[in-house]
């Protein structure tokens, strides 16, 4: 009886381990979209860093010397451009990215990249470099000391590099003399691109916006675009709009998918992605050549000469295939397990990964870096 009562008990708990649902996975209306016209612009400029301690561009450097007479010639000097040495002087590309809604006298890192053959940038100043959009117009100057995580150091031949040190940063080195233009508040619609196209989650998040605000004015474009019409009481007010919207829980539906990097041999995948039945055979064959230098040597007085050569040795080895059977609904996680167990590298997991799912038996998208 009392066997009979536990066995009774253990049924129940499985029922309601069975019955219990599955975890939702939800997010913030802000971390599953963007809003569309809400971004930075890109900036670009052609500067000149000084203050090198001889770790500059060389002489050959035609467009670093040019560079540096016409600086000259601005200031009121008249140097011959053949007579000009740069060793302390580095040609440089200054690049930052203008903030939404960034308004005149904010301040913005920059970064510096060497274009020319300097060693490094450590210690230089970057002198007032114009910063022009994709228009042409000057969005930001920026001028300052840089502040480079490396250096280059070389004496006798021998040299010791660390990092990156043609590259460094400039921070709140920038300064936006013109804004981009836009009244946020006159619009009358928003739309919202999603991070990651899904039509399942383009309709839960146009849901989440109607039953927030009561009204059917959300609708979805395609898999990754929901157009709002702006209500009549938020009119003139879409900061607050979308203020209100932005901390919505909108609840996420994962993707099965499997990220492989050949290069690297990385495997990142979901434990929920399934494999259906299939047999896997894995073996290698290594071939190994091995040089041995030999010395012929001649005897005494017999004229000869002494003569080198190699003796070569292949060896073939042929290990024994690695055989394992797959269950249908095993997760890519136990396979991996099972893989690993086996003694399988990276290399030739994302070979059989990749093998598995053209013989259509991975029900998951397959990523290859």
């Amino acid at each position: 009886m009392r066997v009979a009562a536990l066995f009774l008990a253990a049924l129940v708990l499985c029922g309601a381990d069975l019955a219990k649902p599955e975890k939702k996975i939800e997010s913030k209306l802000r971390d599953v979209a963007r809003l569309q016209g809400v971004r930075g612009n890109q900036l670009l400029g052609y500067g000149m860093v000084v203050g090198l301690d001889g770790t500059g561009d060389k002489d050959q450097t035609k467009f670093t010397v040019q560079s540096l007479a016409n600086l000259m010639s601005r200031q009121g000097l008249t140097v011959n451009p053949t007579t000009i040495k740069v060793k302390n002087v580095a040609a440089v590309m200054v690049t930052a990215e203008l903030p939404a809604f960034a308004r005149a006298g904010s301040r913005l890192d920059v970064t510096v990249s060497s274009t020319g053959d300097a060693k490094s940038l450590a210690g230089g100043t970057l002198l007032m470099t114009a910063m022009q959009g994709p228009d042409g117009q000057t969005y930001a100057v920026a001028q300052g000391p840089l502040l480079v995580g490396g250096f280059s150091a070389s004496a006798g031949g021998a040299s010791v590099t660390k990092n990156h040190p043609t590259v460094g940063r400039v921070p709140d080195g920038g300064i936006i003399e013109r804004e981009v233009g836009g009244d946020f508040n006159a619009r009358a619609t928003l739309r919202y691109s999603l991070l990651e196209e899904d039509f399942t989650t383009a309709i839960r998040v146009v849901h989440a916006i109607n039953e927030e605000l009561g009204e059917k004015l959300a609708q979805p474009l395609d898999s990754r675009t929901v157009e709002l019409k702006i209500p009549k009481e938020f009119q003139g007010r879409a900061v607050e709009l979308v203020a209100r919207l932005e901390n919505l829980n909108v609840q996420l539906q994962p993707k099965a998918r499997v990220v492989v990097n050949e290069r690297t041999g990385t495997v990142i995948l979901g434990a929920d992605v399934r494999i259906g039945a299939v047999s896997i055979v894995q073996g290698g064959l290594s071939i190994v050549v091995t040089s041995t230098p030999l010395v012929s040597q001649p005897a005494p007085f017999s004229q000869g000469k002494t003569v080198t050569a190699t003796k070569k040795d292949v060896t073939a080895v042929e290990e024994k295939p690695k055989t394992i059977s797959v269950e249908p609904g095993v997760s890519v996680g136990k396979l991996a397990e099972m893989l690993n167990g086996m003694g399988v590298s990276p290399r030739d997991m994302v070979a059989i990964l990749q093998a598995i799912k053209e013989a259509g038996a991975l029900q998951a998208e397959l990523r290859v870096l």
